[in-house]
């Protein structure tokens, strides 16, 4: 058999031409626009902080405050986008956010005026994000729940195949003229926004004529069930610190680096083209492999490694193991982004994905928000190293929470199966009759906290069926459905199938049932002026 090179190549294409196929086109469509739009922005914000330092001349600490303003101010905006999504779609509120993002990338770079930099700030904050939410919805609108951790996988392979090419060509347009980095920045947002108008479709699912339609008061309301929705707010907090963690790579890491270790600006480039090259790489296969695992384990085994990844930027002092450090986080990073974007895809209902998207949003607002001020502040006044040592600690308690919900999870289910059992234990002492066993049964669920970890695929449901007719007339006198999982109990309990059929003989009718679901058919028996059929559906 044939191994050489041109072998390998013919497979590589052969399993891309497979995995192609299994996707929409529409998806593509939105991976291809993501590209182009990302690889503008991976020239630019690599290179912000150090923009911020040279030209403003002003510390951390102040670059921290303006990525503070510019979370707050992006938090209303994906707010706002989310909203919209939800209600006039999610098309026109991703074009919005391209074309405001690309004014915005103007407006920053020929601003002189620090003070001024600060309003700017606040008003592209509120602008640029609105598209966020829709972007997010449409993955989850296009594909089916099994699908939509790898369909993150593969934007996120798409994102980091730009930031791969990004950075290495920015570090030498900044050599050249920052300026250069902004403007390319706009005018690849723009042909996004020129692709995604000709060639995507709206995905959000038009109301059915007739169906009750929210005012645009009561969508933005919408976002009351959001925040009590437990499960979703619990992962949302222990996202929030892992992201603390995460966003230290592109706010802090770059300045730390050049001021303690003397790593050139092409330098980190390369630290952070590493990044981008494996989640290119390796992102996809490592998707399909943890895809059959419990994703809050995955959540937790991710969170842990960039725990311990950041926190060797505080002991080591070579370059290599700064590379060695960006091989580990990652990894997790490649275990934790598609995994926990399809979990809030799962939690969120069909006509809310756009809101729950913005909420989800609030775990990126906040830790930009004080991360960079936070470790501008450790940064500036006391000894560098203690940024890494405290992401450490704080990798750690975010792993603490995702473990801490996986035992939720469990916990909800026990107390489901207990309530099962507690119920076929009553139609096994004839307290109840096998109707109304059924009945409870279906009123039996695992709570909020089993959807964060959504069990697999059941098989379809199915029920005996006992029908009752007037064997003169054909009229139907009674029509029970019991779920098929009963039977076996039904036959060996105590009390009777269901106060409809008391009047029959019950040895009889359990005899029938017995027979219609030995060999999956239908059986019918006569009991005096009525005709009685069992049968499996």
């Amino acid at each position: 058999m044939t191994t050489g090179p041109f072998h390998k190549i013919t497979d590589f294409g052969n399993r891309f031409r497979s995995t192609y196929r299994e996707y929409p086109n529409q998806f593509w469509i939105l991976v291809f626009g993501t590209f182009i739009d990302r690889l503008g922005g991976a020239l630019l914000f690599p290179f912000f902080t150090l923009y911020l330092t040279q030209k403003f001349g002003i510390g951390m600490t102040q670059v921290g405050f303006i990525f503070g303003t510019f979370a707050v101010s992006s938090f209303f905006g994906s707010m706002i986008g989310g909203a919209l999504s939800d209600k006039i779609g999610r098309k026109s509120m991703l074009l919005f956010g391209l074309v405001m993002s690309a004014v915005s990338s103007l407006l920053m770079g020929v601003i002189d005026i620090l003070a001024l930099f600060f309003i700017v700030t606040l008003i592209v904050g509120i602008l640029s994000d609105v598209g966020g939410p829709a972007q997010q919805a449409i993955v989850a609108d296009l594909l089916p729940e099994q699908q939509r951790a790898e369909g993150y996988g593969i934007l996120r392979i798409t994102v980091n195949l730009a930031v791969a090419i990004g950075p290495v060509i920015g570090g030498f347009l900044a050599t050249q003229s920052y300026m250069l980095l902004f403007v390319s920045d706009a005018v690849t947002s723009l042909i996004t926004a020129a692709v995604l108008y000709f060639a995507l479709k709206e995905t959000r699912r038009a109301p059915a004529e007739g169906e009750p339609q929210q005012t645009m008061t009561q969508t933005f309301q919408g976002y009351f069930d959001v925040v009590k929705d437990n499960a979703f707010v619990w992962f949302l907090g222990a996202s929030a610190l892992m992201v603390l963690v995460y966003m230290q790579m592109n706010t802090t890491l770059a300045v730390y680096l050049r001021d303690n270790h003397g790593v050139t600006t092409q330098g980190f480039g390369y630290i952070l083209s590493l990044n981008a090259a494996m989640v290119v790489f390796f992102q996809f296969p490592i998707t399909r492999r943890i895809s059959k695992y419990r994703p809050l384990i995955v959540m937790t085994l991710g969170t842990l490694l960039y725990a311990f990844g950041f926190a060797m930027y505080g002991f080591v002092s070579l370059f290599f193991f700064f590379l060695v450090a960006m091989v580990i986080i990652t990894i997790g990073e490649m275990l934790v982004s598609p995994v926990s974007q399809s979990i809030v895809a799962n939690l969120a209902p069909e006509d809310m994905r756009g809101r729950y998207m913005a909420v989800y949003g609030f775990s990126w607002m906040i830790p930009i928000a004080v991360g960079p001020l936070l470790a501008g502040l450790v940064m500036d006044n006391t000894n560098p190293d203690w940024v890494w040592y405290l992401a450490g600690i704080v990798g750690l308690l975010a792993a603490g929470g995702f473990y801490w919900l996986e035992w939720q999870v469990g916990r909800s289910r026990s107390e489901a199966i207990d309530e099962r059992l507690k119920i076929i234990q009553q139609l096994e002492g004839g307290e109840i009759t096998a109707e109304q066993a059924g009945r409870l049964l279906e009123g039996v669920n695992e709570g909020s906290w089993a959807r964060l970890d959504p069990p697999e695929e059941a098989a379809e449901r199915r029920n005996l069926r006992i029908r009752v007719s007037d064997a003169a007339s054909g009229a139907m006198k009674s029509d029970l459905h019991i779920p098929v999982g009963l039977v076996n109990t039904l036959l060996n309990a105590e009390g009777s199938i269901s106060a409809d059929l008391d009047s029959y003989n019950q040895a009889d009718l359990k005899d029938l049932i017995a027979k219609s679901a030995a060999d999956n058919s239908e059986k019918r028996m006569d009991a005096g002026d009525d005709q009685i059929e069992v049968s499996i559906e």
